[in-house]
């Protein structure tokens, strides 16, 4: 009855979400408060303004015109909105018509992926690295090609991504700030990465297009700067989603960025519009459309320093116990270096204390655990006795 498609998404399903099934198991034995999830990127920082949105919205707007359909691309004003938006942060020039609404990241990259790929066509993503990528290329039945991590930095190995380039490359996904890793790639990163692609475009006589995946854009501490890769390459693509800036990951709602720049952009556009709706989102949600638009115009965003606080505790009291890992400067993971080599084994044992990381093989970077901080900051405190235990039993700490 399955499809031989669909057999090895099933053999492959997420590490992440079954951590996080067995998490809620865990707590009917052991109580809630007894257990440590660090598994699952769900947002714990409530931002209020949007319910509020959402009700003056209901009270507000014409019945029919809120609920029914639009165009593909969403709504022109709530896109003009987000362009203006963006101009006035990144000294970009978009209109509307450079926006596609879509039903989260996730459906934005299929939606590109779909409007670009061929049979055979490369995808070069760069380790560690959000495996559904892989999901998303098979999807439409290319080959993704992934550069090893460098586990010193976390930034992209850029020596071996100019070598692994090839015709058939037809885009490259980056993922900034980066999931799990934290990193933030800089402005310098992004000027070189841009070089290297407009180098080979030029050697190979073919359009290579960066896709830059930005669910995590506003979540950047201590002044670090996100880079708007747009700026820096001319075919580049941007997805975003609203998931973690306004805490409403179940809403699914975010959009694409296809700037006239982009090589064929008009007919690139048209097809985006086009896939959106055959993909089966048909349109992004009509009335959270109308909230972002709200929540733009009201400056309204999630508590970015709440992150921070946890992530600060988290850090702090991990290295203190011995455990090694790159400061994180944005996102809300950590990726801590496994005690053990097979760093599965490290979670298993680290379940005992109650404790629920995720494995780095499910980022393609074995050797490492990601601990997702978007809990609470008193689960956290709860969680370091644990964390100490641990830290002693693997003879990290005396």
């Amino acid at each position: 009855m399955v499809s031989e498609k669909m057999k090895p998404f099933m053999e492959n399903n997420s590490a992440i979400r079954a951590m996080f099934e067995e998490g809620k198991k865990m707590a009917a034995v052991y109580g809630k408060e007894n257990v440590y999830d660090f598994s699952l990127g769900n947002p714990s920082v409530p931002v209020p303004e949007v319910n509020e949105a959402i009700m003056e919205i209901l009270k507000t707007e014409d019945f029919n015109s809120l609920h029914g359909y639009m165009s593909n691309a969403g709504y022109e004003d709530v896109r003009q909105t987000i362009a203006e938006s963006l101009n006035k942060r990144f000294g970009t020039s978009f209109s509307w018509k450079n926006l596609i609404m879509t039903v989260g990241a996730a459906s934005g990259l299929n939606v590109i992926l779909k409007s670009i790929l061929n049979p055979g066509d490369e995808v070069i993503v760069f380790a560690p690295y959000f495996v559904e990528y892989n999901s998303y290329v098979r999807n439409y039945d290319g080959t993704v090609v992934v550069i090893s991590p460098d586990t010193e930095t976390f930034m992209p190995k850029l020596t071996e991504f100019e070598e692994k380039i090839t015709k058939r490359t037809k885009a490259v996904i980056i993922n900034n700030p980066n999931n799990p890793s934290g990193v933030v790639y800089t402005e310098e990163t992004i000027k070189e990465l841009a070089a290297i692609m407009e180098k080979k475009e030029k050697e190979f006589g073919t359009s290579i297009v960066l896709i830059s995946d930005e669910p995590y854009r506003e979540l950047a501490y201590g002044g670090v700067e996100v880079p708007f890769v747009t700026r820096y390459y001319r075919n580049s693509v941007v997805g975003y989603s609203y998931s973690k800036s306004l805490s409403i990951p179940g809403e699914r709602i975010g959009y694409l960025v296809i700037p006239d720049e982009v090589e064929d952009s008009a007919n690139l556009i048209t097809a985006a519009a086009i896939a959106n709706r055959v993909l089966g989102c048909v349109n992004a949600p009509s009335l959270i459309q109308k909230v972002i638009k709200y929540c733009i115009d009201h400056d309204v965003t999630v508590n970015v320093a709440a992150y921070e606080k946890n992530r600060n505790l988290l850090y702090n009291a991990l290295t203190e116990y011995g455990f090694t890992c790159a400061k994180p400067d944005g996102a809300f993971y950590m990726f801590l270096k496994s005690p053990l080599e097979d760093e599965k084994e490290f979670c298993e044992a680290a379940k005992k204390h109650h404790v629920l990381m995720v494995p780095g093989s499910s980022f393609a970077c074995p050797g490492y655990v990601r601990l997702s901080y978007c809990v609470s900051y008193e689960q956290i405190e709860r969680s370091l006795p644990a964390f100490k235990e641990i830290a002693r039993e693997f003879g990290l700490l005396k």
